[in-house]
């Protein structure tokens, strides 16, 4: 910077510091370029106080060096791993390659310096001379084994893979050898002669094409530690002497790596693989510079107070021991002590205290000079301060530099400013303003996203940012991980409760639910939730028997009316309501019995090629997917035609259960179907069936609107049998189609097909097989499946490493939306947007295109020429564009595995099977995917529509859909599970406790019995023991999380739902207070009495009594014998009452006599 220099001098000696103060706005990013440019004798390690200002800097500090320099050194960025402290997930491995090129580069190569959050610098990492040891030049001519590299790959942690697409991969095809590099820009093709490398050409991962030929390439090794034997075992042995006390055989990240493979989350446990741990600070030379920003110390103070809060909150699961914080990070004394070795300079953007080395920077904040919309001229407040500043009979003029956030944006500001007759010149850079002698450039635009704007008095100039203009941009939040609990209980209990919202209680019907209550009875504190009926009457309902109340949701929108207690009202609409359900029932069972009447055609057991085709599939099934396989195959084998619904999430495997019932059914002479709802799914269908049957003599077809010329002939081939499976959308229900022998059909989505469509279905499916797949069944279909009508199986376990996608209701803002998009394009992903109005969708991308210039933007939608649609479809799955705005015509599909965010615009005008369906676009790979619901203000929105959202945002767990599914059907109205006869019976009771019924009495019937009116829906087991037994609020203070787990509790069917209960609250929460603890021990006393048939428990401090059902379950042998042998404790009162008298004044001691009790009643 010829002018001026704003440093006077830099710090030289070690431990020497310099601060400059009232650094606001981009003037920190200046002074650091002006350090930078001064410190020409070493490298530099800047430290930021957050990852926000790291990004911030490394974005802006280029635009102030001085371009011209052919010598300026390279500046590196240092991630974090982006996550939160001991998180069970990995960085991805963008953030891995750009770690692992910076120490690389860091310590070996010359003029490197680098920029980097405090959260990074704290973690240790490995020794330097691991890095090198595990980084291998390869150069043309060398000599090397094919069969050696590929061992060596391995064992740097490069992974195996078909096609080369993300760092730290690598493929292998005869003696070509395709590697993705960590720190390299674009992977690497290498050309083996014998063992000798001879060629190495880069090539693009998207279109495979080769690009130019290169003499060496630098290989890191995949991680920031060794993958080796060695490594393994130096891990396992310190883990073993690390976590001496604990059940190896219960750890998980020991197992996993014991077997092979490198556990989410690794970088937690990054000490374990080495005898002695380094820090950044071990790969800076001796002449570093470090400079400092922001306040370091208390960052340092927040990271350890969020690393230490979540040691204590996960250090308790015996699955995952992990080490203590001081054991994975520097504390403040030894991060400063570091410091120390090194000349510092610190800048700041409040002022300092100034003293010897310590100084101000002058600056000024603008005044107001925003956009005014209301205005004629909207820039007026900018063109006034203009005026003013570059006014050159004024002795304090300034130079005013506009900086635009890309190219795009200069070209729009430049309409703008001529409107207003404003011109200013175009600078390429800040060294081609800084330096300009004549100053004629007094007003000039250059392209550079600045995050603040600055007035420099010292230097006469203004730089002024697009946020200044057009408002403050909104900066990305990291989001912490948010754990979700059981999804059925969120969708059908008391999670979304709200104070004054119904329930139905089993026994006493419908009331309005008024909150939590702790209420004292003989001393001891219970809590309650306090129900009101009619007439103001109030009922105490203790937490520990939550499982006779559920959250009321019927066919009306309107509230319904409360119940009388203590008249015979509910027990009327109760009678009604199970008199209608037996008919009902019978209505299904006769449905059911047709079906199962017919006769269709047995396919053969599963013989050694349905095992051959089976062991092809490139991916170890799920427990779940296989239960499923094995369902089809036990139906196609059955003489009764099948009829089977396979319930999954989108992307859990059912298109692998579809495929193994297409192989069996074409491996057996008959011709199978898919048949799908939109032309996208049946053309990823038939690909993704090409490949799978590659190996097979099996004749493949796709009949859709893209292959309209070839339609006739592939219609021919399906009539003569030459076609064994055939893909298509609607066009293969048509008149036209006759199979020659059609035995599978499959379809996707059934409930996409209209009404026409469906009649031609019922004509087809009268003797064939039919398997239909969905991720979100419609009411209808879900019931008859749930109450037995139609089989079904449900897929709910996720792939292996598949993380849930992360879930916003949000109001549409500009900001959200660019903050989104480039959150995901700069780590190299892709975008849906979502707009389903065809006619503004165009409108829409030019918004877009303004808003977030660095993407590449293009439009589906269903009304574009086929080949375009296609086109646009192909370009965006091979990442030649990375934001696609379209219409719902993406809902099924396709499966782009680099597209992990979904925007939809108006989310509250869709369906919850459409909304999930789309969200199931995105997060089909390991890395976190996230989805953005945009809609209206709340109040515009219908309750509908935020009963749908909200469904969406609490299920955000891997394999929600079916739960989903449960939810759409009370939304919609329950009256559309078999008709609207039922609506005035689901109103009067409620939606779950309706189906209760229902299903019980299908259940009775099936066994010949009938549904006794009077029967008691739920088995109930009373305990009291007066003794605290609760969730403190003090422990978990909200209440509605109380609610939910009090809820879960009360429901939990066996002591392995407690035990899972039980861990993941001392997980979430802390060690469990003692009422907690008595909470649980009392739920698993009355589970135990409800096996017994046991009705009611009592006890205080000296005495108890237990009161049996009609028919308890209990030994009576051993009652009589408790009797006789303990006759001054223990009589009977009646034929129904144990009574007992002992000493049980300490609350521990009431609970294991209660324990012993039944335990005795037991045997």
């Amino acid at each position: 910077m010829k002018n001026k220099q704003i440093i006077s001098s830099l710090p030289q000696k070690k431990g020497l510091v310099k601060a400059y103060g009232n650094a606001a706005g981009a003037a920190t990013a200046l002074l650091i370029a002006e350090a930078l440019q001064q410190h020409n004798t070493g490298p530099a390690l800047i430290i930021a106080e957050d990852s926000l200002m790291a990004d911030q800097l490394a974005r802006e500090i280029p635009f102030f060096q001085d371009s011209q320099n052919t010598n300026k050194p390279n500046l590196h960025y240092f991630p974090d791993w982006e996550t939160l402290p001991y998180d069970r997930f990995s960085a991805s491995e963008g953030i891995r390659s750009q770690r692992l090129k910076t120490l690389y580069d860091l310590k070996y190569q010359e003029n490197t310096h680098c920029i980097t959050s405090i959260n990074a610098v704290l973690h240790y990492i490995a020794p330097v001379d691991i890095l090198l040891k595990s980084t291998l030049l390869m150069h043309v001519g060398d000599k090397i084994s094919l069969e050696n590299f590929r061992l060596e790959l391995a064992k740097a942690g490069y992974r195996h893979v078909e096609q080369v697409i993300e760092h730290g991969e690598f493929a292998s095809r005869g003696a070509l050898l395709d590697i993705f590099p960590m720190g390299a820009q674009t992977p690497f093709r290498i050309d083996f002669f014998d063992d000798e490398v001879d060629s190495i050409r880069r090539f693009d991962s998207e279109t495979q094409r080769s690009i130019d030929k290169v003499t060496q390439i630098q290989l890191l090794p995949a991680y920031e530690h060794p993958f080796d034997g060695a490594a393994k075992r130096l891990f396992r042995n310190q883990w073993r002497e690390r976590f001496i006390s604990g059940d190896l055989n219960r750890h998980l990240p020991y197992q996993d790596l014991s077997q092979g493979y490198l556990p989410a989350g690794i970088e937690y446990y990054l000490p374990l693989f080495f005898k002695e741990t380094a820090s950044l600070f071990h790969y800076l030379a001796d002449s570093t510079l470090i400079i400092t920003s922001g306040n370091l110390q208390k960052s340092i103070k927040q990271y350890w107070q969020e690393l230490s809060n979540r040691f204590d909150q996960y250090s308790h699961d015996i699955e995952y021991p992990l080490l203590k914080p001081n054991e994975i990070c520097l504390d403040e004394s030894i991060f400063f002590n570091q410091l120390k070795n090194f000349p510092r300079l610190h800048v700041q953007s409040e002022p300092l205290q100034e003293s010897a080395g310590r100084y101000n920077f002058l600056t000024k904040t603008l005044p107001n000079i925003a956009v005014n919309p209301s205005l004629q001229f909207p820039l007026t407040n900018f063109k006034t301060f203009i005026q003013e500043q570059t006014d050159s009979s004024s002795s304090d003029n300034q130079r005013i530099l506009l900086c635009a956030d890309s190219i795009g944006r200069k070209e729009i500001l430049l309409e703008q400013l001529k409107q207003h007759q404003l011109r200013p010149h175009a600078v390429a850079s800040w060294q081609d303003f800084y330096t300009d002698k004549d100053n004629k450039d007094n007003f000039a635009i250059a392209v550079q996203p600045l995050a603040e704007s600055v007035s420099l008095p010292e230097l006469g100039i203004t730089i002024i940012t697009e946020s200044a203009l057009f408002g403050q941009h909104t900066t990305p939040q990291r989001q912490h991980a948010r754990r979700v609990i059981d999804p059925d209980s969120i969708i059908k209990n008391l999670t979304e409760l709200k104070i004054g919202g119904a329930v139905v209680h089993i026994d006493h019907g419908i009331g309005r639910y008024l909150g939590l209550q702790i209420i004292e009875t003989d001393g001891q504190p219970a809590e309650y939730l306090t129900l009101e009926y009619a007439n103001e009457a109030k009922l105490y309902v203790p937490v520990t028997s939550l499982q006779l109340i559920n959250r009321y949701s019927g066919a009306a929108e309107s509230a319904p009316a409360l119940h009388y207690l203590g008249t015979e009202q509910w027990s009327k609409a109760r009678r009604k309501a199970i008199e209608k359900a037996r008919d009902t029932a019978a209505e299904l069972l006769e449905l059911y019995a047709k079906r199962k009447a017919q006769s269709g055609f047995s396919f053969p057991t599963p013989d050694h090629d349905y095992q051959q085709f089976a062991n092809e599939f490139a991916f170890e099934e799920t427990e779940d997917q296989q239960k499923a396989i094995n369902h089809v195959n036990a139906d196609m084998h059955n003489k009764r035609p099948m009829d089977r619904l396979i319930c999954g999430d989108v992307g859990f495997g059912k298109t692998e259960v579809a495929m193994r019932a297409a192989f069996q059914a074409a491996n057996h002479g008959k011709q199978v179907a898919v048949l799908v709802p939109t032309t996208l799914l049946a053309q990823q269908h038939y690909q993704s069936f090409s490949d799978r049957f590659a190996n097979w003599p099996m004749k493949i077809g796709i009949l859709s609107r893209f292959q309209s010329s070839k339609s006739q002939d592939i219609i021919k081939q399906i009539e003569q049998g030459q076609i064994d499976i055939i893909i298509g959308t609607h066009k293969l229900l048509s008149e036209g189609v006759q199979f020659k022998q059609l035995g599978l059909l499959i379809i996707d989505e059934e409930h996409r097909f209209g009404v026409r469509q469906k009649e031609r279905l019922k004509k087809i499916r009268h003797n064939v097989d039919i398997l239909a797949l969905t991720a979100t069944p419609i009411p209808r279909t879900l019931n008859m499946s749930m109450a037995g009508i139609r089989d079904m199986s449900i897929i709910a376990t996720p792939p292996a490493k598949r993380l849930a996608v992360k879930t916003f209701i949000r109001e549409r803002q500009d900001s959200l939306i660019r903050e989104a998009i480039l959150r995901e394009i700069l780590r190299g992903g892709q975008v849906y947007i979502l707009h389903n109005k065809v006619e503004s969708i165009d409108r829409i991308a030019t918004e877009i295109r303004e808003l977030v210039p660095e993407a590449k933007v293009y439009t589906a939608h269903g009304q574009m020429r086929e080949r375009e649609l296609e086109k646009t479809m192909s370009d965006f799955y091979h990442h030649r564009f990375n934001v696609l705005i379209c219409t719902t015509i993406i809902e099924t599909g396709i499966d782009i595995p680099s597209a992990n965010t979904i925007i939809i615009d108006r989310a509250d005008h869709l369906g919850l099977a459409q909304l999930h369906q789309l969200r199931g676009r995105v997060g089909r790979s390991h890395h976190q995917a996230y989805a953005y619901l945009l809609t209206p203000h709340p109040k515009s929105m219908t309750s509908d529509a935020k009963k749908r959202l909200e469904a969406l945002a609490a299920a955000d767990t891997l394999g929600a859909g079916f739960i989903l599914a449960t939810h759409d059907l009370e939304i919609r109205g329950a009256g559309e599970i078999l008709g609207e006869g039922q609506s005035g019976h689901i109103q009067s009771v409620g939606y779950n406790l309706y189906m209760e019924i229902l299903n019980r009495a299908v259940s009775a019937m099936k066994q010949g019995k009938t549904l006794n009116l009077d029967d008691n829906l739920t088995e109930q087991t009373e305990i009291n023991l007066n003794i605290p037994a609760l969730i403190p609020d003090d422990y978990i203070p909200d209440v509605h999380m109380r609610l939910t787990l009090y809820k879960r509790i009360a429901n939990a069917e066996n002591n392995q739902a407690l035990d899972h209960l039980q861990v993941e609250m001392i997980d979430r929460f802390g060690l469990l207070s003692k009422p907690c603890h008595t909470l649980f021990a009392v739920t698993r006393l009355k589970l135990q009495a409800q096996a017994l048939g046991i009705n009611k428990i009592e006890a205080n401090a000296t005495q108890g009594r237990v009161i049996f059902d009609k028919e308890p379950k209990i030994n009576t042998t051993a009652l009589i014998s408790l009797i006789q042998k303990q006759a001054h404790i223990y009589r009977l009162e009646g034929a129904d009452r144990l009574k007992f008298k002992i000493n049980m004044a300490d609350h521990d001691q009431r609970l294991t006599t209660i324990e012993n009790v039944l335990k005795q009643l037991t045997e």
